[in-house]
Order: C-alpha cells, then sequence, then structure tokens
C-alpha cells in the first residue's frame, strides 16, 4: 500500500511505502492540498478502511494507550465541536445543558454526563467580575473565559455572545473568536448596547433590520472561518416590544440561515408552543430560568412534547456554589468547619481535579528509570566532556567525586604566596566548595577547589556566568582582613538548580 501526496505549488512528490505485511488492504492514495487551503477543501472525497481515514493524513494510525488527564489531548483530532453538537441536534428526543461558569464547573457538567454545556454571560459576570450581567463584561474576557472552558473538557460548549458587542463588524470578529476558542456553538441576541440580562427589566432591542443583520454578518464569519459553528439566533423582543414582534424576528433568524431559534423569556406554555411552530423542522432552545424567571418551568419530557429540542439551565450551578459558600463561611465564621456532608473529601476533590490521572501521565516523562548512560550524561551536565578516552565517568560513577577539568587559574599572576604585606595574599590558596543540587533534588556536583581556579570554573557552570566569585572574595577580604569560613554564595539558577559555594 502506498500514497503520494502533492503540495502546489511545489512540483515535488514524496512517496511513502507501507510494507506488505502491514496488515490493511492494498490500495493507492494521492492527496493535493494547497499549503493554505481550507481544512474542509482538504477532505478526502472517497471511504478509506479505518483507521486510516484521518490519521493517514497525520502520520499513520493512533498509537494512544493512555488516556491525557487534559481532555482537549485527549480527543480525536477530527471530532471537531461543531460537529459533535450538530450530531446531537440531529439526535432525537431533547437535550439539557446546564451552564457552566468556569473551567472547573465544565467539568463538573461532563462528569455527569450530559452530552453539552453552555456559558453562562450572568454566570460568568458574577464569577469573573462580581457584578450582574449588564453588559459590563467584555468581549474579550468572555473569549478568555471561554478558552478556558474548552480547553478544560472533550463535550461541545455553546457560549454567550450577548450582543456581539457592537455592529455587524464586531460581530464578525465576536464569532470567529469564539471558532478560536473552540466554542461549538454561539448565542447571538438583538438587544442595544449596553444590554439587559434576560427575564429582568429595561430591556430593548435594535430594529428588525439590524437585527436580521446580525445573523448574516454572523454566517459570513463562520463562511470565512471555514467553520461549522452552530449560530443561536436569540431575541429579546418578546419583553421588549411583543410576542408577535419576537415570532416575526425567529422567522427572519430562520430566514437568514440561523441553525437554532431562542425566543427569551416566553410567558406561557402557549407562547412556548407558537416558537415551535416556526420553522417546525428547525430546532428550538428553551431556557429553564431557576428560582423564579417569567418562563414557567417544565420538565424534560414537557419540553419535547412541546417542540423543543435543547434546553438550557442557566442559574443552577452559579446559584448552588453562591449558597453553598455562603454556607460555609457561617460555619467557618462560627469557629467550625463545614460538615462533612456539604463538602467532597480531599481525595474525592483531587479525582475531580484529575490528580491521579496527571501522576499517571506524569510518569511516562520520568527520566529517573533511564538507562545508566543516560543518567550519567545527565548528571554530568555542569562537567566538561574529556577528550580523552579514559573512565572517568565510571571512576566519578563509583566514587560520587565529580572529576573536574579545570581551567587557567586566575591568582597566580595576581597574589603571591610570599606577600605578606598584602591582606589580599591566601585568596587564592583557600579552599571552595561548590555545590550544585538539581531541582529535583538530587546532588549534581559537590567538589572542593582552590579558590584561583574559579576563573575556569565559571566558564563551566551555566548558572555562574557573570558572577564574579573572585571578586566577591576581595571584598570579603578588605572587610575583615582574610575570607571568613562560611557560605559565600547561594541562589537558584535559571534552570532550577540550587547552587552554593562555600569558604573552607
Amino acid at each position: 500500500m502506498s500514497f503520494s501526496l502533492f503540495m502546489t505549488p511545489l512540483t515535488t512528490t514524496t512517496t511513502t511505502t507501507i510494507p506488505p505485511t502491514t496488515p490493511f488492504p492494498s490500495a493507492t492514495l494521492s492527496l493535493h492540498a494547497h499549503p493554505f487551503a481550507n481544512s474542509k477543501s482538504q477532505r478526502l472525497a472517497v471511504p478509506f478502511p479505518s483507521p486510516w481515514n484521518y490519521p493517514l493524513l497525520k502520520g499513520g494510525p493512533p498509537r494512544r494507550t493512555h488516556q491525557s488527564c487534559f481532555p482537549k489531548a485527549a480527543a480525536a483530532a477530527d471530532d471537531h465541536p461543531a460537529k459533535a453538537l450538530r450530531k446531537i441536534l440531529e439526535s432525537p428526543g431533547i437535550h439539557q445543558g446546564p451552564a457552566c461558569f468556569d473551567a472547573l464547573s465544565a467539568k463538573l457538567v461532563e462528569r455527569a454526563g450530559f452530552q453539552f454545556t453552555f456559558m453562562s454571560g450572568f454566570s460568568v459576570s458574577a464569577a469573573r467580575l462580581g457584578l450582574p450581567d449588564v453588559g459590563l463584561v467584555s468581549y474579550g474576557e468572555m473569549v478568555d473565559q471561554g478558552y478556558q472552558i474548552t480547553q478544560a473538557v472533550s463535550i461541545p460548549v455553546i457560549g454567550d455572545g450577548d450582543n456581539g458587542y457592537g455592529n455587524a463588524l464586531n460581530i464578525k470578529r465576536t464569532v470567529k473568536g469564539f471558532i478560536k476558542a473552540g466554542f461549538a456553538g454561539i448565542i447571538l441576541e438583538d438587544q442595544v448596547s449596553p444590554k439587559a440580562c434576560g427575564h429582568t427589566r429595561g430591556r430593548k432591542v435594535v430594529s428588525r433590520e439590524e437585527a436580521v443583520m446580525r445573523i448574516k454578518a454572523a454566517i459570513d464569519a463562520r463562511k470565512e472561518s471555514g467553520s461549522d459553528i452552530v449560530i443561536i439566533a436569540r431575541t429579546d423582543s418578546r419583553q421588549a416590544v411583543s410576542l408577535e414582534e419576537s415570532l416575526w424576528r425567529s422567522r427572519a433568524f430562520a430566514d437568514a440561515g440561523a441553525d437554532v431559534l431562542f425566543i427569551d423569556a416566553l410567558a406561557s406554555r402557549e407562547e412556548m408552543k407558537a416558537l415551535c411552530n416556526v420553522f417546525p423542522l428547525l430546532p428550538k432552545m428553551a431556557n429553564m430560568l431557576e428560582g423564579g424567571g417569567k418562563t414557567p418551568i417544565m420538565n424534560p419530557i414537557e419540553l419535547e412534547e412541546v417542540g423543543f429540542k435543547i434546553v438550557s439551565y442557566p442559574l443552577s450551578l452559579i446559584g448552588v456554589s453562591i449558597r453553598a459558600m455562603e454556607d460555609a463561611l457561617a460555619a467557618i465564621k462560627g469557629g467550625r468547619v463545614p460538615p462533612p456532608g456539604s463538602l467532597p473529601s480531599f481525595e474525592e476533590m483531587n479525582n475531580t481535579l484529575g490528580f491521579n490521572d496527571y501522576y499517571e501521565e506524569e510518569k511516562r516523562y520520568s527520566i529517573h528509570a533511564a538507562p545508566a548512560s543516560a543518567a550519567r550524561a545527565s548528571s554530568n551536565t555542569y562537567l566538561p566532556k574529556s577528550s580523552s578516552g579514559d573512565t572517568s565517568g565510571q571512576r566519578m560513577e563509583s566514587s560520587r567525586e565529580p572529576v573536574i577539568e579545570v581551567l587557567t587559574p586566575y591568582g597566580y599572576e595576581n597574589f603571591k604566596s610570599d606577600d605578606s604585606g598584602n591582606g589580599l595574599s591566601g585568596i587564592w590558596s583557600r579552599t571552595l566548595r561548590l555545590k550544585i543540587t538539581g531541582r529535583d533534588g538530587h546532588e549534581k556536583l559537590d567538589v572542593r577547589i582552590p579558590a584561583g581556579f574559579l576563573e575556569g570554573m565559571t566558564n563551566i557552570i551555566p548558572g555562574l556566568g557573570g558572577i564574579n566569585i573572585i571578586e566577591m572574595l576581595e571584598e570579603r577580604a578588605k572587610e575583615v582582613g582574610s575570607p571568613e569560613r562560611g557560605k559565600l554564595l547561594d541562589f537558584t539558577s535559571q534552570m532550577g538548580d540550587k547552587i552554593q559555594v562555600f569558604v573552607e
């Protein structure tokens, strides 16, 4: 089996042949792709034996035998979040999506078994800023928060794009930013700026024309990005104008190409049914505002009967978090700690955050089990390589006394041993101890040498570069007549090693 890869405008051809023993059907595959082509244009038009469909483009079949503690690293390369969300929308039944507000809450949603999650603008504003959802949280803050969330989970995440943060061009930038942040879908509404939170007073909407133009701009941005992000068109005109206006806008959004329709703050079951009758085959979104919103709370079975496809629960996680933290703080203030039943054990928290997965993955990159030759090379980082073929490395291993090849000594030209009138006369002959301990706690070097040879040592030890130890000795000698015993230098290098110099 062989394949050829052609990259225009280059004219060279690279052919890789898989040996005949490879247990896959014999076939020849030619790929023609421009280096800057859209990813969709590079997809194969003909089926190819699994598991070689996508992995072939990435260098062969997957060989992963370990589940990474980082969800995005573990996800299949071709499992695009928008594609996964569209599969959910196409599948039968109604699908629930509790709203998250940070990476941890998103992980909990995924661990609970939900297929997708929403990023709630209300909750992000509360958790990130401690402020109400009245347009104070910015585009950049939402994209940053969204990226942290999408990288923490493998399920699709629908982001709250608010009113797009400006005009049509701002909306295009918002959509493209959400795509880059890893969102599977984006909710865009027709409120003016600054916006108001759903189910609250003071909401105003832009004109019909501008509302429709926002959805068209979002679709254009999706096309320009080569993405398939799901666009959820929301209108707040039910409370701002009337039910009839919200139904008109929903039809216009559908005509413009929106993927999902959403009218916020519908006030009855009959109004909810009216929305679901608009383009019946187009998915509709319900918003179950916990704690007392305008929309009646209905269970999933009832919502499916009405005609909804997806349902969000925007306040559950942020609400219980606020109450739980208030209760915990009250307990602490009263001289107690929260009761065991109100919080997970330390081990349970570690499991939730993935400590055990992290430790397992960390073992894959451990160097402690490296062969003796590799370990010896690592431990000799600070030693010069010998040009001769002796066994000095072996002698060092057995005696643990490093072998040092020093360069020209410093003090022979500067100080004389018989210069008794010079207060610096004994510096060069003093013994210094150089000790280097790695950041893993293992000793890398422990050697005693005459001070006069330190000029050579600073050329050998990277961490000592730019440090004039002789000058430090001279300054100390000027103060007390001769260098005192004790620690002269103690610091951590950029490599993380602890370097110490002692006067003996």
